[in-house]
């Protein structure tokens, strides 16, 4: 059986009284792209931190390409690359001078050719001085040096903060591009919708915990799907049905969310009352992260 690309197992860590980690467990397998999701503070960086060799767990195991992140980081980092969501650079060098150093690790003359490819695909000035930059040119400096090697696992945290519409949707092609390479991705996001295009697979943690994890598919088949409808009989008589929940009627347009098991039942139930249309909408994953999440929702507001 093939060995986890990341392998992480009850990982505890603290910081003075506060518990960031409790007892998280993590495995992503070879060529996997998995969503982590978690909102703020529930221990996605203090994880990838932990990866990538930068903090130490205080309990549980931590495995990254079979080697202990903590004692074999040098020889982990030749082989990852990495992206934070708020991108510190040296701020006398060039864009390009930056991406050089940090992909002096990987300098095959395929690299530098992706290199420079990458610089026109994400419309980088590579002779600026890097204190010049915006935000999202600092955050291209990060992807451009990540993606032009020959990485075998990319740790992606937030990657896409303060990019524009269109760098996000180059970033969502260079990922697709690496999945059929057959290449490993963990990528971090607060775009349910980029993780939703990208990842085979999701992991939902919060408060240092794992709540949810499996693949995208499976899922949706834990929430409930939304049924809307224009029938031409009286529709009523669907309130008494425990299959259905939520129903609103406007007219011959009904809507209504029912659980995936259900969905062959209600079809002939609808064909009773006359359907002249019928969509079925399956979760999408923002549904799935709030029904997780909505308390949490509820207290920032």
């Amino acid at each position: 059986m093939t060995e986890p690309a990341i392998s992480v197992s009850n990982l505890v860590r603290t910081f003075g009284k506060t518990r960031a980690l409790d007892g998280l467990s993590l495995d992503v397998q070879p060529g996997e792209v998995r969503g982590f999701l978690g909102p703020n503070g529930s221990g996605k960086s203090t994880t990838i931190r932990i990866l990538l060799g930068v903090l130490r767990q205080e309990k549980g195991e931590t495995r990254v390409l079979g080697m202990d992140p903590w004692a074999d980081s040098v020889r982990i980092h030749r082989r990852i690359s990495y992206v934070a969501g708020e991108t510190a650079l040296w701020p006398s060098l060039t864009g390009g001078e930056t991406i050089d150093i940090l992909t002096r690790h990987h300098r095959s003359p395929h690299e530098r050719g992706r290199r420079d490819e990458l610089i026109d695909k994400f419309e980088l000035d590579p002779t600026k001085k890097t204190r010049a930059y915006s935000k999202g040119n600092r955050q291209k400096v990060a992807l451009i040096a990540a993606l032009a090697s020959d990485a075998e696992l990319l740790l992606l945290d937030e990657p896409t903060a303060g990019l524009d519409p269109l760098m996000e949707a180059i970033f969502m092609d260079e990922v697709r591009a690496l999945k059929a390479q057959g290449r490993t991705v963990l990528l971090s996001s607060h775009i349910l919708a980029e993780v939703e295009r990208l990842c085979d697979s999701v992991t939902i943690i919060r408060a240092g915990r794992e709540v949810q994890s499996g693949p995208l598919e499976e899922l949706r088949h834990l929430t409930r799907s939304t049924v809307t409808a224009t029938v031409r009989k009286d529709p009523s008589h669907l309130r008494a049905n425990r299959e259905v929940h939520d129903l609103h009627v406007d007219g011959p347009r009904i809507t209504f969310v029912i659980d995936d098991a259900a969905v062959g039942s209600i079809l002939s139930t609808l064909s009773a009352l006359d359907v002249v249309n019928v969509r079925i909408s399956p979760p999408s994953l923002e549904e799935m992260f709030l029904r997780h999440y909505g308390d949490v929702v509820e207290d920032e507001r």
